[in-house]
């Protein structure tokens, strides 16, 4: 079973590098097979926390990984109304800063996506920062205790 999923997971990436965006930014590639009919954007927590927030998640989407950050693959949007912990990076259209991320994990259904509430809460609490929830319309940053 592991062996069907790694080279599912090997050809679907084969041949899709990340896309250089302006600023020094790379744009996340997800696999052939996924349908991001949602749009992407892309959740950046430092790598410390990686492991911990990918076993507690009921459901995990696509995940990319570097030395520093690991990212979440959510639905476009999923910033509006949330206050994420200032440790988080929030990337638009899933253009990371930086190095070259990896994809670590792919999800058996067909769609890319980690659920952004619980990615959330779980971010905040392994953050130690309290949700919070923005007033509608406004984006902002909780700061870190």
């Amino acid at each position: 079973m592991l062996r069907n999923a790694l080279a599912r997971l090997r050809a679907a990436h084969r041949g899709r590098t990340p896309e250089q965006v302006r600023g020094g930014r790379v744009r996340l590639a997800l696999p052939a097979s996924m349908s991001a009919t949602l749009g992407c954007d892309a959740v950046g927590v430092p790598a410390r926390h990686g492991f911990r927030l990918m076993s507690h998640l009921p459901r995990t989407g696509c995940v990319f990984a570097d030395a520093d950050r690991w990212w979440w693959i959510v639905p476009a949007g999923s910033d509006l109304d949330l206050d994420w912990p200032e440790q988080v990076t929030y990337a638009r259209d899933a253009a990371v800063p930086g190095g070259r991320p990896r994809l670590i994990h792919s999800p058996d259904a067909l769609t890319p996506y980690t659920p952004p509430i619980p990615l959330f809460l779980m971010v905040c609490q392994v953050t130690g920062v309290a949700p919070s929830w923005a007033s509608p319309g406004t984006r902002s940053v909780v700061s870190a205790p």
